[in-house]
């Protein structure tokens, strides 16, 4: 007993060495690299360090610095870490049913950094996800931009540094059936939208008293936290991810885009067939999801995996999401290789797992692509990203192995059974294992 103690010690030690290890260069070779914004690299060369993407290129036009830890990785496939813009892994809760609108709830008071979801996530070659609260209320909160590290509190996950200070997410909306319901919630399509329109004419009075205050505090309004996160919207600093699914609900959610000038992504748009051409002249992102097996709701019984040969046929920014669980995060790579059977372009689908994404969450500075200057935030794949047969073999986040498939204990929460179900404190410091 005592030789395994000490033997867990030794590898919780262990574990908490790659950020520090980070500061010395990490170069891999011989891999077939996909930028996505530049043309594909054969036998190219990846270096990182301190986090950062340092040098990408081929064989022969990147220097690997002296003191680099090399892995050879010939056969294989590196592209960006994947980007879920509509996840609800950790827990995810927001709003309840005292209310139709609750822009005040912050879905990041609810998210356990310890939840199994995220070693299933980062199995799946994700790195960055948008968790959600759900969509049983026309807005049920404040979503969180999550970097999928290895963390013990929800700090170590989010994007901003100052939960008081910064936006740390989007807005969760909705409507369709799943926000109509009992009271207080509304009974039609019609009174959804009206409640909306009401909310953001408050909130727009609210900004006014603001800015007639002009700094006076005698003259502010009393504070209120709901009006508070909405002004952000209206200011565009809170992106609305808008659950939508039948193509009439979605010309609804594009009409208050266009009368309170907010951002909006779209969120699933089951029959975006329909309304392709209305959602690229609104200059308006959707984020699909795409079903290997096709249920549920009846508003969303005429769903296509055509959808996103649809959008990019019309011209209009696709990404893709699991909504974790309706897709299995550790499957998310399907998507695109499904999206492409149907009719879209190698390209824009590859695009849209990474880049797209990167855009719908103002993070494209900093993930989406191989790029010098960008987090070092990659997947290494067994072969082509869009065949069934391709695992994810690694995932790195800010150049730090998050996910092995060799390793037994990664490999089981890739494939399920006994114990994946357990807390991964494998990879957590001063954590007992499990």
């Amino acid at each position: 007993m005592r030789r395994t103690v000490a033997l867990l010690s030794i590898a919780l030690a262990l574990a908490a060495i790659p950020a520090a290890a980070q500061e010395r260069p990490v170069a891999f070779t011989g891999a077939r690299l996909l930028p996505i914004t530049s043309p594909p690299i054969e036998n190219g060369v990846l270096v990182v360090q301190g986090g950062k993407i340092v040098a990408v290129g081929p064989a022969g036009s990147v220097r690997i610095p002296n003191d680099a830890e090399v892995h050879d990785v010939s056969g294989r496939v590196i592209m960006p870490g994947l980007v879920d813009t509509h996840s609800h892994i950790a827990g995810a809760s927001g709003g309840d049913r005292s209310a139709p609108m609750h822009p005040d709830v912050r879905v990041l008071d609810a998210l356990n950094p310890l939840d199994t979801g995220i070693q299933k996530a980062q199995a799946g070659g994700i790195t960055t996800a948008n968790i959600m609260p759900g969509s049983g209320l026309l807005m049920s909160g404040q979503t969180a931009y999550v970097k999928l590290r290895d963390g013990r509190t929800i700090y170590d996950l989010l994007y901003c540094k100052d939960v008081l200070t910064e936006v740390c997410g989007g807005m969760k909306m909705a409507n369709g059936t799943n926000p109509i319901g009992s009271s207080p919630s509304p009974g039609t399509r019609a009174k959804s939208a009206a409640i909306v329109r009401n909310k953001f004419v408050q909130a727009q009075e609210y900004r006014e008293k603001i800015r007639r205050a002009n700094g006076d505090p005698s003259k502010m309004p009393a504070r209120d936290l709901e009006m508070e996160a909405l002004v952000e919207v209206l200011e565009g600093k809170r992106v609305v991810h808008f659950h939508t699914h039948r193509h009439d609900d979605i010309l609804t959610a594009i009409r208050l885009q266009k009368e309170f000038g907010f951002r909006l992504v779209l969120q699933h748009v089951s029959e975006a067939h329909r309304v392709a051409n209305e959602i690229a002249a609104a200059g308006v992102p959707a984020s699909i999801i795409v079903l290997d097996a096709p249920g549920g709701k009846l508003e969303a019984m005429d769903i296509s995996n055509a959808n996103g040969a649809a959008l990019e046929k019309a011209g209009a920014l696709v990404g893709f999401h699991t909504d974790d669980g309706i897709t299995d995060s550790r499957f998310f790579l399907r998507s695109a290789a499904i999206a492409v059977r149907y009719g879209m372009s190698r390209e824009a689908a590859l695009y849209a797992m990474t880049m797209a994404g990167a855009r719908m969450l103002d993070l494209e500075d900093r993930i989406g692509s191989l790029e010098r200057g960008k987090d070092a935030d990659f997947i290494v794949l067994s072969g082509d990203p869009l065949s069934t047969y391709t695992r994810v073999l690694q995932t790195w986040v800010e150049g730090v192995k998050v996910f092995d498939l060799n390793d037994p204990r990664d490999y089981l929460y890739a494939v399920g059974g006994r114990g994946a179900g357990v807390v991964a404190a494998f990879h957590h410091e001063g954590m007992e294992g499990h």
